[in-house]
């Protein structure tokens, strides 16, 4: 079931003024913010395709594509959002919220952007640095000691790994890299990975600190430094904004970043008053690829309805393509929005500027790796459009990309795992790009 959109008032969203406090928000908690019912907040603002050099019948084979996906059954609902040159000018809803309940998907819905967090994190720790607490090079045992003397994983033995010292202790630079030497568990078969599991590292009933505990007792997978390794490296740097800040990893978030940026429905779980809204995940049935819901996600039962105690700086987020469209907006403007300054714009610069190690220069093929986001070195490699457009995505299909030469971002939802899941960030930027009447890139030849 496809709404159909009107580009004039493509989605207002509902924000929080730069001057209310934050005893608006008492009554969240460190869940998703709620607002009072009167309150009237500013809008960013909204346009047409051909305000900012798009076709809007161009635009229209995106909305066919997308709603394609629906209509062959390959996902069930699906939100994107389009904003150019500061306007968001398209903002359409495709197919079901919930197939069972037959909810059609809403604008407004929530999702679990799982990996998505990553960014947001990553801005939380990078405010820490902007204040002098830490620098970059500094050795993450300085202010998580537990990581002293980690020793690294050097083959394989009868027992579990054999096991030499670490040529240097793993810097911030490197947890923020995914270079740090640790792991998931999830995405590598080694001894290491295997004790990741047994320790159950990210489990939701412990709490940052006992992750912490844990990792202090397995070795690292590889040399810090040595190669680019998908990691819990961004939950750790969420503990570590808890050591630096000494606030709580949720409050802080909600503080300093939610707050300020009118995210209001972004957080850790989502309240009962807003469960109706909280997509369904799905999943394909094995034999047929027909889509079968996934075990414990719906709007009852969901471990998201209630406040975990492990706040996942790595995965543990809700929230709407809205919400996450003011923070990719801030971004694209150097690190603020409708006059809250968040981050400096030299801080977004080295964000997004590869860290990679000197010979482990990519993380694929003309993709490097900034602090806590993927970035674009080589457009042709890539497979991309724009040199230093930076992006990451979440384990149910979440994605996202900011282009700061063509001054564009995308912000896209389903909810959805398992194999042969379509390729809609692959899909959605071909047919945004051919959309652009009027290229930046060759406006400044």
């Amino acid at each position: 079931m496809k709404r159909t959109p009107d580009p004039r008032a493509a989605r207002r969203f509902a924000l929080a003024s730069a001057l209310v406090t934050s005893t608006l928000f008492t009554t969240a908690a460190c869940g998703v913010p709620e607002m009072p019912a009167s309150f009237a907040a500013p809008e960013l603002p909204a346009g047409v395709p051909e305000d900012v050099g798009l076709s809007s019948e161009r635009l229209a084979r995106l909305d066919g594509a997308m709603q394609g996906l629906i209509d062959r059954g390959e996902l069930a609902g699906m939100t994107i959002m389009l904003a150019r040159h500061g306007r968001v000018v398209h903002s359409t809803q495709f197919g079901m919220r919930d197939i069972a309940a037959a909810d059609p998907m809403l604008e407004d819905a929530m999702f679990r952007i799982y990996s998505m967090t990553k960014p947001i994190a990553g801005v939380a720790l990078m405010m820490l640095y902007e204040e002098g607490r830490f620098r970059l090079s500094d050795p993450v045992a300085k202010y998580i000691p537990e990581f002293s003397d980690l020793q690294v994983a050097a083959g394989v033995g009868p027992n579990g790994p054999l096991l030499e010292d670490a040529d240097h202790p793993m810097t911030i630079r490197e947890l923020m890299s995914h270079t740090a030497g640790l792991t998931y568990g999830l995405f590598s078969r080694s001894q290491v990975d295997s004790m990741y599991r047994e320790a159950d590292v990210l489990d939701r009933e412990s709490t940052l600190r006992d992750m912490i505990e844990k990792l202090s007792r397995i070795p690292l997978r590889q040399q810090p430094g040595s190669r680019w390794h998908y990691s819990v490296a961004v939950d750790v740097q969420g503990y570590l904004v808890e050591v630096l800040s000494g606030q709580p990893f949720d409050e802080f978030l909600r503080q300093r970043i939610f707050e300020p940026l009118g995210m209001i429905d972004t957080g850790f779980w989502v309240p009962s008053e807003k469960a109706d809204r909280l997509a369904q995940v799905y999943q394909y049935e094995e034999d047929t690829r027909s889509l079968v819901t996934r075990e414990g996600s719906g709007s009852e039962g969901s471990p998201y309805l209630e406040k975990p105690r492990l706040f996942s700086g790595g995965g543990g987020l809700v929230s709407t393509t809205a919400d996450y469209m003011r923070f990719s907006q801030m971004l694209l403007n150097g690190g603020q929005l409708d006059g809250v300054r968040i981050l400096s714009p030299l801080t977004i610069d080295l964000m997004t500027r590869n860290q990679m190690p000197r010979d482990v220069p990519e993380m694929a093929p003309g993709t490097g790796f900034g602090l806590d986001f993927a970035v674009v070195l080589d457009p042709v490699e890539a497979d991309g459009v724009s040199r230093g457009e930076y992006y990451w995505g979440g384990a149910a299909g979440t994605w996202f990309w900011i282009d700061p030469v063509e001054d564009l971002i995308f912000v896209g939802m389903i909810q959805q795992f398992g194999e042969g899941r379509p390729d809609v960030r692959s899909l959605s930027r071909r047919l945004v790009y051919q959309a652009i009447m009027e290229p930046a890139a060759v406006a400044d030849q």
